[in-house]
């Protein structure tokens, strides 16, 4: 577990030079390339960059001013959208298992009613705001939904929409999480923090060793460094960031309907000394009650099912039941 302790820093670890992932260029001509491209970059990283992908710059733009102009406001202020329990403001605590990082979130469930109520302890102007967020959410929904349908192109599924209704369905647990990590060691005010020593020459995590437990996950970042990924033991690869594209991961529900086929990799944030780094983070999931299990042709005599079904509330619950970097998917692997 990366992130154990109230002052999460990383003293010596092995991190090797920038990875540049695989970026699918959404405007290719030809429909069974990058769907090609897309299976291979879920087999060999679980991680790719999607560019051309017919998101607005003004869509990107509302989203990304109204969640700087959140987390620009005074401490108090921020606290009556509080606490993360589970949707709101939350500060330092990640989950409710001991997890602790240096980033300030809000937390919201995509369902428009709630983004509207919501959005009353958010902003000076909850009509904008909840327009913003609502235009962002349903425009990278439509995003995940081709990906995902590009996947399962790709596996051959019969139905190329197996993936993509889960999340379509308008049950789906899908949520949104804005992420602030300001610079360090400027910390954050109001906080509860203890540790206020200079980390100028310190790296820090802003958020833990961790895989998403949904299907996908659609990820902006501002032009500030800090995503790491895993793809050995102990070695972390520092990610570019790239403000103009979407960073995407495979979660760990898809892990288990492919198989295995597909992989969740860990990965983390960390801080910057000098830089505020802001992530906009959309987890595609789906509803509650539906079943998960490996898809039928990705199951043989030679490759037997991995994992045993479960709903998504099985799932969820079992999750957060636990701390950020335990291997959950493994509570539910066939013995």
């Amino acid at each position: 577990m990366v992130v154990a302790s109230p002052n999460p820093i990383i003293a010596t670890e092995k991190i090797i030079e920038t990875i540049e992932l695989p970026v699918i260029d959404l405007s290719m001509g030809e429909r069974s390339e990058v769907s090609n491209l897309v299976v291979r970059a879920c087999e060999k990283y679980g991680f790719f960059k999607v560019i051309n992908h017919g998101i607005s710059k003004e869509i990107t733009s509302r989203m990304e001013q109204e969640s700087m102009s959140f987390f620009a406001k005074p401490f108090p202020e921020k606290e009556l959208a509080g606490p993360a329990n589970p949707f709101g403001y939350g500060c330092k605590n990640i989950g409710f298992n001991g997890d602790i990082g240096d980033v300030e979130y809000l937390l919201l469930n995509t369902h428009p009613l709630s983004i509207s109520q919501r959005s009353k302890t958010i902003s000076d102007d909850p009509h904008r705001f909840s327009s913003a967020v609502s235009d962002y959410i349903e425009a990278v929904r439509e995003v995940a939904c081709e990906l995902l349908e590009l996947m399962a192109e790709g596996l051959g599924a019969p139905d190329p929409s197996v993936f993509s209704r889960l999340i379509r369905d308008a049950d789906s647990d899908s949520i949104i999480r804005l992420n602030h990590y300001p610079p360090m060691p400027v910390p954050i005010i109001g906080c509860k923090d203890k540790d206020t020593s200079p980390s100028y020459n310190t790296n820090r995590v802003g958020f833990g060793e961790h895989s998403d437990p949904q299907i996908l996950t659609l990820l902006r970042s501002n032009d500030v460094g800090g995503l790491q990924i895993s793809l050995n033991d102990g070695v972390w690869v520092p990610v570019s960031p790239d403000p103009n594209g979407f960073c995407v991961n495979v979660g760990d529900v898809l892990q288990a309907m492919t198989n295995g086929r597909f992989v969740s990799v860990r990965h983390r944030a960390l801080t910057n000394s000098y830089n505020s780094r802001m992530s906009i983070a959309y987890f595609a999931a789906p509803p509650l009650n539906a079943k998960i299990t490996a898809l039928p042709h990705m199951v043989s005599a030679v490759r037997p099912s991995l994992y045993r079904p479960f709903t998504w509330d099985d799932y969820k619950k079992a999750a957060y039941s636990q701390r950020l970097g335990d291997a959950r998917l493994d509570l539910f692997r066939k013995q």
